[in-house]
């Protein structure tokens, strides 16, 4: 009997240990074992596998990116103690038997993966490449353990919270112990110099407005737009908070284009660092009070740092040490790199902490690195908290620094709507929603992200204000912000006919209300938009329930993933099948997906192949093709993060 191919069943290829007509290969012989430890032969029992097909069934419903000075080269790193005492947990083989599959076992070490990685292999090193971080853990070189040394100084941890909060592991980690490939030394590429006579101090608002040379959106300046109103629209309990804000945008300069605020667009918000981290790391740093705003003349050697996307060149500015530590690098959004310890332990004065900072900086360190790179989120000041003797100068830290980045928001409006909600004194506005993200703080409380917190620290002064009785605009609150993604995804596939199915979850939501409105100008589309909006409770966290402009149950299905039903909007997308399958096959029809992609966006992509699969019976690799078409064609938009 001869193997033959059918639409279920593929021959295997013939080869040493198989044929296609003995579905049992035998044990292979000639392929070589890499052995760098004694070797650990388990028995497992394997099942033979099966496969099956399951056909999905559908209910139709009609319910509606940075420059750096200098780079870094950050490692992103992992660590596998698996083979520890491997020698003690040897046990003999068993016997042979047959099996279905045989598999070579091709890394037991660090060196054996390096091997494995440095081989032009092409795909063969694929499926290693997704596990391995690429970040040097290959390059562990693990301090021996002596037992026979008693005389060694053992490394006093330093004693205080912030340290302790990082729950390194040091091993046999002594002060004579010999570290090995410790990175160099990063150079500083900047100075600090004093003004001389004939140049003339700037006028500095430094919690106001960033310094006219941040330039993310050159060649134009950040403008300065008042904040008209804020408020939460999240209500107390949920998960997360969201606030909208109303920006004053009458005056926002003419730019080259003729572009405007449009549909779907998104402006960048340049945030300033916490006022109160900034102070603190002044304060770490021991920079005196009287030098923090004393202005002085900054020389840099190159790149486009501190003007974020200026020319790359070297530059002769007047600023502040405050002025760069609050508005032009950033302080708490990347894991510290390698760089950072060995910078660090250079200026460090108490000898415990100098060889804990070069250890976090050698090849011995790289376990203890990878963790502090992949466990909770570790900030600059908690660093300097962690190791207090070492101070090193300002401009030589602002080296390895990165650049603080603006932060996006969408619309969450139609911008044309907004000069008619004064009358005759029309002030034009911009809406947008922004969602608080927290994490755990060393301290034990939370720790907001750059540019939500920013954004939260304003709209708690203006409900303030208007709780006690103010007007919020006298408070003169000012948002440094940019017209920014005018034509990204969202605003460039946005058309004015053609039905519209719109999917989003949490605050993704936000600009499809602006979808919504701008479609519904027009009586011959009110039929043609639906949107599924994911929440996890609607009486908690639905965004703008009552403010899409129209009966909102005849375009909004809200579903909810914590309460009634407990759907996930993905789940909502496979019930609606017949709805889908109708908007992306229409004439000008387009489906738009907004939101996280971990989780909500992946899962969405899965489930409009599931419903290809199952309306235009496609084959899955056939389902997966036509939605690329789609998005090829403009008619699928997904915008996550």
């Amino acid at each position: 009997m001869h193997c033959t191919n059918t639409d279920q069943h593929v021959c295997c290829e013939e080869c040493p240990t198989s044929h296609p007509n003995d579905p049992i290969p035998i044990e292979p012989s000639s392929i070589r074992e890499i052995h760098s430890r004694p070797r650990i032969i388990t028995t497992t029992k394997q099942e033979s596998p099966s496969s099956s097909t399951t056909s999905l069934g559908y209910t139709s419903s009609s319910e509606p990116a940075s420059p750096l000075t200098p780079n870094t080269d950050p490692h992103i790193d992992e660590t596998d103690d698996a083979f520890k005492g491997a020698a003690e947990a040897a046990v003999q083989p068993t016997p042979l038997r047959k099996r279905r599959a045989s598999t070579a076992l091709i890394s037991q070490s660090p060196r054996d993966v390096q091997r494995v990685l440095s081989e032009n292999g092409g795909t063969r090193t694929r499926l290693v490449e997704k596990i391995c971080c690429g970040g040097g853990c290959c390059f562990l070189d693990a301090l021996p353990e002596d037992p026979t040394s008693k005389a060694a100084l053992p490394v006093v941890t330093p004693d205080n919270d912030a340290f302790r909060s990082l729950h390194l592991k040091l091993g046999p980690l002594s002060l004579d112990s010999e570290l090995t490939k410790l990175v160099d030394l990063p150079p500083q590429t900047l100075s600090f110099n004093k003004l001389s006579n004939d140049l003339v101090p700037e006028v500095s608002d430094v919690y106001r407005h960033p310094p006219t040379f941040v330039t993310p959106h050159p060649p134009y300046e950040v403008y300065s737009s008042k904040v008209r109103h804020a408020r939460e629209l999240t209500k107390p309990g949920a998960e997360k908070r969201t606030y909208h804000f109303d920006l004053d945008v009458t005056d926002y300069p003419k730019e080259s284009g003729n572009v405007d605020f449009v549909v779907g667009g998104a402006v960048g918000v340049q945030a300033p660092n916490s006022e109160s981290v900034v102070d603190d790391i002044l304060d770490l740093l021991s920079i005196p009070s009287y030098a923090r705003d004393k202005q002085v003349l900054l020389r840099t050697e190159g790149g486009r740092w501190p003007t974020i996307w200026g020319d790359e060149k070297p530059r002769e500015l007047v600023t502040t040490r405050r002025e760069l530590l609050t508005w032009c690098s950033d302080i708490q959004s990347y894991p510290p790199t390698k760089q950072l310890f060995r910078l660090l332990a250079e200026y460090a004065d108490a000898p415990n902490e100098k060889k804990l900072l070069r250890y976090l900086s050698s090849a011995q360190g790289q376990a203890a690195f990878c963790d502090l790179r992949t466990g909770p989120h570790i900030t600059l000041a908690q660093i300097l908290h962690a190791f207090p003797s070492s101070k090193p100068p300002l401009p030589h830290l602002l080296s390895i620094l990165n650049a603080l980045m603006p932060r996006f928001y969408s619309l969450s409006q139609d911008p044309s709507l907004s000069c008619n909600r004064d009358g005759e004194n029309c002030r034009r506005i911009i809406e947008i929603a922004v969602t608080v993200h927290e994490t755990p703080n060393w301290r034990g409380g939370p720790r907001t992200g750059v540019g939500s917190g920013f954004l939260e620290r304003i709209a708690s002064k203006v409900m303030e204000a208007e709780k006690a009785g103010l007007n919020p605009a006298d408070l003169d609150l000012r948002v440094p912000m940019f017209r920014g993604l005018m034509a990204n995804p969202l605003a460039r596939e946005f058309v004015t006919d053609g039905p519209m199915l719109l999917i989003g979850a949490g605050v993704g939501v936000a600009p499809f209300r602006g979808f919504v409105q701008r479609r519904l100008k027009s009586a011959n589309c009110a039929n043609k938009v639906w949107v599924l909006q994911g929440v996890r409770d609607s009486l908690l966290d639905e965004l703008y329930s009552g403010e899409w402009g129209v009966e909102e149950d005849q375009v909004k299905k809200v579903v909810q993933s914590r309460s009634g039903e407990g759907r996930y909007v993905q789940e909502e997308v496979r019930h609606q099948a017949d709805l889908v399958w109708f908007v992306i096959n229409a004439l000008d029809g387009r489906v738009f997906v907004c939101g996280s992609s971990k989780g909500m966006g992946e899962g969405v992509e899965a489930a409009l192949v599931d419903v290809a699969m199952d309306k235009g019976n496609l084959r899955r690799e056939d389902a997966v093709e036509f939605w690329d078409k789609k998005k090829g064609a403009g008619q699928f938009i997904a915008e996550t993060w």
